[in-house]
């Protein structure tokens, strides 16, 4: 990576084609799709935020393709038999992305898929199970491993990939990794983009947060995201809030 070159480092993701006679079968049917996709990254951290089924896993997915990150989890030295990343291949196929410098290093790691990272580690022995504390991600609660794997490969400069990670965190976790995820992009060295449902990781200061809905993607402010005036309304008052989702549960008899 040139040395004097800042984050973001990948800038624009679209849309060129889709596949012959394809247009019609997932992914090409998601709405940020249908109309032709031209997204510009313009922050060093960037929030992909939705409801689930909005896509955002899956475009995350189609980059980390493209960059020949493992779609399981891991960069390019971590790649093993996947099925799953047949479905986001011929997407990523379709697609053009533009760089201002073209970076290698970096890492794709997703919560849910955690454990099989961790057989590939174990598998790969000794040595490569040094490099992740010298202890098998097994050994270790899922919050403990997530962090150590990212403790690990989140030092070094390159695009990080992150798939609802929160599902591993406590609140207390992503708050500590909130403090990290601002940390990369204020170094400039570091580019990120994460899925998540989570307003604590949506509130990265200066992050950009693109919201996924039956209208496309559009830019909005974490606050007025429909996760986060869930949280603040519940929080706010949660006897009221529960009186009114529980109102029509009655007990049997």
């Amino acid at each position: 990576m040139s040395r004097g070159t800042p984050a973001p480092f990948l800038r624009n993701v679209r849309l060129a084609c889709p596949p012959a006679g394809g247009g019609d079968r997932y992914p090409f049917t998601l709405p940020y799709l249908r109309g032709g996709l031209a997204l510009e990254l313009t922050t060093p951290v960037t929030i992909f935020a939705g409801e689930n089924g909005s896509g955002k896993s899956t475009l995350l997915e189609a980059i980390a393709l493209h960059c020949g990150f493992a779609m399981e989890g891991g960069n390019r030295d971590h790649w093993y038999d996947e099925p799953e990343s047949v479905d986001v291949k011929p997407l990523t196929q379709a697609m053009r992305f533009s760089w201002s410098t073209r970076v290698t290093d970096g890492f794709l790691l997703r919560a849910e898929s955690l454990s099989g990272f961790a057989d590939t580690l174990d598998r790969r022995g000794p040595d490569w199970l040094e490099r992740f504390g010298g202890q098998s991600l097994h050994a270790r609660s899922h919050g403990e491993a997530f962090m150590a794997v990212f403790e690990t490969v989140g030092k070094r400069p390159g695009i990080y990939l992150f798939d609802e990670p929160e599902a591993a965190l406590s609140p207390t976790r992503q708050l500590a990794f909130l403090r990290i995820l601002h940390a990369m992009g204020q170094s400039k060295a570091c580019q990120v983009i994460l899925a998540t449902h989570s307003p604590i990781l949506m509130a990265v200061p200066g992050a950009r947060l693109l919201w996924f809905d039956e209208e496309g993607i559009s830019p909005r402010d974490w606050r007025s995201t429909p996760h986060a005036r869930v949280y603040k309304r519940f929080l706010g008052d949660p006897d009221s809030y529960l009186a009114d989702l529980l109102d029509d549960i009655r007990p049997d008899g």
